[in-house]
């Protein structure tokens, strides 16, 4: 399953990030990486972005960013 998949008011768990190169490599930078906890705030009324809390911060994606890391539901 991946973090675009996860619906508002879920949580999650980083397994991996599948992105290779500058994206990937800004994931990382961003506290995206395996065993993170993850949940989904909402999501823009129009499809993106996804807003995320991660460590205790806000964070918004694009789905096709989200697409990038594989996550498991708690």
């Amino acid at each position: 399953m991946t973090l675009d998949e996860i619906k508002p008011g879920q949580e999650c768990e980083i397994v991996d990030v599948i992105a290779d190169g500058i994206l990937g490599q800004r994931l990382l930078d961003m506290g995206f990486i395996p065993g993170t906890r993850i949940r989904v705030i909402r999501n823009a009324p129009l499809i993106d972005p996804v807003q995320l809390e991660l460590k205790g911060y806000h964070i918004s994606l694009r789905h096709s960013e989200a697409k990038k890391v594989e996550v498991k539901t708690l």
